[in-house]
């Protein structure tokens, strides 16, 4: 499975446990870190972790697991499946963190430039 593939089916298992405000950020030219991140909200911190426990139990269902999930504390989970990173936020820490403009303003990395 490609990254992008990958990427696609993590955003349409958060979509389907009703996650907010989906978002998939390319940020292959700009870090070596994954290739996507995924940010999404929950309505309330049982939400955002639903939202994550769906996501990782579907996943596996497919035998992918996170490398790495990390509850940020409350309000935010992070799930790392290598390529692609799931952020699953309370809609606060969204505002505040505001990863999308810190990654779409990062300057693309010349050394990940095909």
């Amino acid at each position: 499975m490609t990254s992008h593939e990958k990427a696609e089916l993590i955003a349409q298992f958060a979509d389907d446990m009703k996650a907010e405000r989906i978002e998939t950020l390319d940020v292959r030219k700009k870090t070596s870190v994954a290739d996507f991140f995924i940010v999404c909200s929950g309505t309330s911190d049982v939400h955002v972790q639903s939202i994550a426990d769906k996501v990782a139990e579907r996943l596996a269902a497919q035998r992918i697991k996170p490398l790495r999930t990390d509850d940020k504390g409350q309000g935010w989970v992070l799930q790392d499946f290598g390529d692609v990173v799931l952020h699953v936020m309370r809609e606060e820490k969204r505002q505040f963190y505001d990863l999308e403009t810190l990654w779409k303003t990062t300057q693309i990395d010349p050394n990940l430039v095909d």
